[in-house]
């Protein structure tokens, strides 16, 4: 009776063994019966990550420059936000990290894209039932408290190493915050606005997407925002399964113990995150702003 107290009552270890065992194979199956199936799936997600990462290597750094500056400008309007980017990506080109910063910003573009293509109806559909969201909030809550290292195994596993399995990787520890935040701007939408929109005879479609949506914007674009800064977070651990980008000197000088060029190519993956964030938050103030009529 004393042992129960003192020790917590375990499995058997044969049992346990045995349990282990078991799952590892059958996962394992799973593996060499579908993984080319799931391959070719996939495959499409691959040929728009390499274009866009062909494309932007490619793509000579002045047109490059004049093209971030537009956007950065058409998202923020400030003139001192264009030629902070641009000093911030001339020092990322004078010390030799172009083609990585280039690679990175191709995987977050491509995991951005999934993310919201997957989020923004997951998200919806969460808004209109309180079933789905009970479903669905568990889910989301072990995606993010999950250690990436843990959920790499089974996709390492499945798709061994490359590209794809790096870029999902990604997008399961990035797409957490745009579906919360899709769901909560719907359900915050004015009960006002809901009514006016039923007294003019508006379909639950035409509620959604020229009422709700529109209304919500400002928080679904701050989760697009927490999308791209949790995406550059995941950057070095991706590049352990094989992603191209600026993760993968980072990992090189932990391992080697380059002290130089792992602050240089930290300094980098900050830069990327802080022009993103900068450019996107801005965005989405002009967008509140706008909303709330403030900006014509």
């Amino acid at each position: 009776m004393s042992n129960f107290f003192t020790e917590f009552p375990e499995m058997p270890k044969a049992t346990y063994r045995a349990m282990k065992k078991a799952i590892d194979a059958g996962y394992k199956d799973f593996a060499r019966e579908w993984g080319d199936t799931i391959d070719a799936i996939f495959n499409p997600l691959l040929k728009l990550l390499v274009f866009f990462e062909d494309l932007l290597i490619a793509t000579p750094w002045p047109i490059f420059m004049i093209v971030l500056m537009a956007l950065t400008y058409w998202g923020s309007r400030s003139i001192k936000l264009c030629v902070s980017t641009f000093l911030a990506f001339v020092f990322i080109g004078y010390f030799q990290m172009w083609e990585e910063t280039m690679s990175t910003i191709a995987i977050i573009l491509t995991s951005v894209i999934m993310a919201v293509v997957i989020g923004l109806p997951t998200g919806i559909a969460m808004s209109r039932s309180d079933r789905t969201e009970k479903i669905v909030t568990p889910i989301l809550d072990v995606m993010q408290t999950m250690p990436p290292f843990v959920y790499l195994i089974p996709i390492v596993m499945l798709m061994g190493i490359g590209k794809i399995p790096g870029l999902i990787s990604v997008v399961i520890y990035a797409i957490p915050p745009l579906i919360r935040l899709t769901n909560l701007g719907i359900r915050e939408v004015d009960q006002e606005a809901l009514e006016a929109a039923d007294a003019f005879g508006a379909t639950k479609r035409q509620k959604l997407f020229e009422v709700q949506l529109p209304l919500a914007l400002p928080t679904i674009f701050a989760g697009i925002n927490q999308t791209i800064m949790m995406a550059l977070a995941m950057v070095i651990i991706a590049s352990m399964i094989g992603v191209k980008g600026l993760g993968q000197p980072v990992l090189q000088s932990i391992y080697n113990q380059y002290f130089t060029k792992g602050v240089l190519y930290g300094l980098a993956i900050v830069i990327v995150a802080i022009v993103f964030d900068r450019v996107s938050q801005s965005y989405g103030k002009r967008i509140q702003k706008h909303r709330s009529g403030k900006l014509i």
